[in-house]
């Protein structure tokens, strides 16, 4: 499908992190879009520049020296759209997960209803909630005012009262919320985003319109049994960018120059995971893990139904503070092949945090940041409510339901220098159940052809299309109450010209049996005892598509558990990567 004339051909996706500034350019290449480049450079989002400005235009200029494209013109800013000379791009999108977290109050009136709804709609961005107000709050009203003034928030959220419903008490939240206001100094009251009963809605407006920004979202309940974060994140969003735009110099040009198509990384990455729950089995769900310097983003949809997961702090970087006191270093060492000490985990976790853009620089200094990595996106899940939008993601530290496909973004996870190594690192963290399709985004594509999505939407499509992802491999995770050992099933593949693979699979394993990338073959599973093969019984075998790495079978049990000698446990752990290494 070749694009229309009325949309742009070219396209430059910028995104702004805490560690890194990414350009990535996207063309026409035999009447299909295709990821053509990127150019990098370490982020100047935070002191001592605090100016995006320049790690944007080294991104730019790498970008430039990689493709031979002039993109910066002699007045040094971006040739937007392209010439008749071929320089410059039709158009810019932009993605920003850089600055501090947004400070926001969260306003509503049960506690385990709308003000949990009210948390819920910050936790999908990069924001802290600095304070609480609801109707049981048993605090003074000046003490409830003084508090929301001293939290100094860029944003309250107000929600509460189910449609057609009482108004009264939302009225009472309202009035601390807008005596709070008058005593903030002008300059500095925060947006009011008001996603409560949709009869309070007009008067919210003119009561606080010329106080302060207030902006209007559909109720997040609407009734006592439906939350709905949807749109009120779309408005939220948009106030995230213009937040950030005052907190960073040059971001509010990045902004402008993006012309309405400028989102939190965070956002962008749920639309394409969203998008791609429409494409996918719509039986299960399609699970995204952007790790980060600062957060750690986990969106989850289903058929379109999405739930994101903003958190922060917890990253690979200034992120690593949500896991220090939170994590003993014994449980990051554990995950180790080789030898290190607690003082080792300590060090590099005080490393990264002062310099998140620093790379390890030995093996040793690699396998502690694979720990580490492994512990992130364990506590990640642990944060996780237990359902968000009826999609039950993680029980306790691990994957509650199957998915498919799991997405793998961020450079510590998706840009590990082996594919058996990423692979690993999202069995151990997450300890995905069923059947599953890891897929790697080593580039970090799909915040981008999110952010693209709405300005062109069949650029995703194609891109998808072209291989710009990495399919690790299929992953079968049986489940098995047999002692480590002990024989769970046989395996059997046939291939299209009938030749087959077999293997007999015993608990506490991990193997690999050969498919290359993007053939197919029948995957047959004879179960032993009462082991559960996570695909069925069926005697047709079930069609598999290859990866990198193969077709994998994860018989590890879940959880996971690690023998408790020491030896003993590196040396599985050795076994386990050499097991599935490509």
């Amino acid at each position: 499908m070749a694009p229309s004339n009325s949309t742009p051909e070219s396209l430059l996706a910028v995104d702004i992190g805490s560690a890194h500034t990414r350009a990535m350019l996207f063309d026409i290449a035999a009447d299909r879009y295709m990821f053509v480049a990127q150019g990098r450079s370490p982020s100047t989002a935070a002191a001592p520049f605090r100016d995006i400005s320049e790690g944007l235009r080294l991104a730019i200029e790498e970008l430039q020296k990689i493709t031979g494209r002039v993109l910066i013109g002699k007045d040094e800013r971006l040739i937007l759209p392209s010439q008749p000379d071929g320089s410059g791009v039709d158009a810019l999108v932009s993605t920003i997960s850089a600055g501090p977290a947004v400070s926001i109050v969260a306003a509503g009136l049960l506690d385990d209803l709308s003000l949990e709804s009210a948390r819920r709609l910050a936790g999908t961005t990069y924001a802290r909630i600095a304070e609480s107000i609801g109707i049981n709050d048993r605090r003074k009203t000046e003490v409830q005012i003084d508090a929301i003034i001293q939290a100094k928030p860029d944003v309250v959220i107000v929600a509460g009262g189910i449609e057609s419903g009482a108004t009264r008490s939302i009225g009472r939240i309202l009035e601390v919320i807008g005596l709070a206001s008058y005593l903030i100094p002008a300059a500095r009251r925060p947006v009011l985003l008001y996603a409560g009963n949709q009869q309070m809605a007009q008067k919210v407006k003119s009561q606080f319109g010329q106080m302060q920004t207030v902006r209007i979202a559909p109720n997040l309940r609407p009734d006592f049994d439906h939350e709905d974060l949807g749109p009120a994140h779309a408005s939220l969003s948009e106030i995230v960018q213009k937040v950030r735009a005052g907190q960073m110099g040059g971001a509010a040009d990045l902004i402008s120059l993006s012309n309405g198509h400028s989102y939190p990384t965070a956002t962008a990455f749920g639309r394409m995971i969203r998008f791609l729950s429409k494409v996918y089995d719509s039986n299960k769900g399609v699970l995204g893990v952007d790790l980060g310097a600062t957060s750690t983003v986990i969106a989850a949809a289903n058929d379109g139904r999405l739930s994101v997961s903003v958190q922060t702090p917890l990253g690979i970087g200034e992120g690593l503070a949500g896991i220090t006191g939170k994590v003993d270093p014994l449980e990051i060492l554990q995950w180790m092949a080789a030898p290190a000490s607690p003082d080792d985990i300590l060090d590099y976790l005080h490393q990264k945090i002062t310099c998140p853009g620093s790379l390890p620089t030995s093996p040793e200094e690699q396998g502690i940041e694979q720990a580490v990595v492994r512990a992130v996106l364990r506590q990640a899940l642990k944060n996780l409510p237990a359902s968000t939008a009826g999609l039950p993601i993680a029980h306790g530290d691990r994957l509650a339901t199957p998915f498919e496909p799991i997405i793998a973004a961020g450079a510590a996870l998706a840009g590990a220098p082996t594919p058996s190594q990423c692979a690993l690192m999202i069995l151990d963290g997450l300890q995905p159940i069923g059947v599953t399709t890891l897929v790697a985004d080593p580039n970090s594509l799909a915040a981008a052809l999110g952010a693209a999505a709405r300005l062109n939407p069949v650029l995703p499509v194609q891109v998808l299309e072209s291989g710009a992802f990495q399919n690790l491999g299929t992953v079968i995770s049986p489940v098995s109450g047999a002692p480590t050992g002990a024989p769970i099933l046989h395996a059997r593949l046939v291939y299209a010209d009938e030749t087959e693979t077999q293997l007999d699979i015993t608990q506490g394993s991990l193997n690999a049996l050969p498919l290359e990338r993007g053939k197919t073959a029948r995957l047959f599973l004879e179960p032993i005892g009462r082991t559960d093969p996570g695909i069925g019984r069926s005697s047709r075998g079930v069609k598999i598509t290859g990866g990198v790495l193969g077709v994998i079978i994860d018989g590890r049990g879940r959880p996971i558990r690690l023998p408790a000698d020491h030896s003993q446990r590196q040396e599985t752990l050795q076994k386990w990567l050499w097991a599935i290494s490509s």
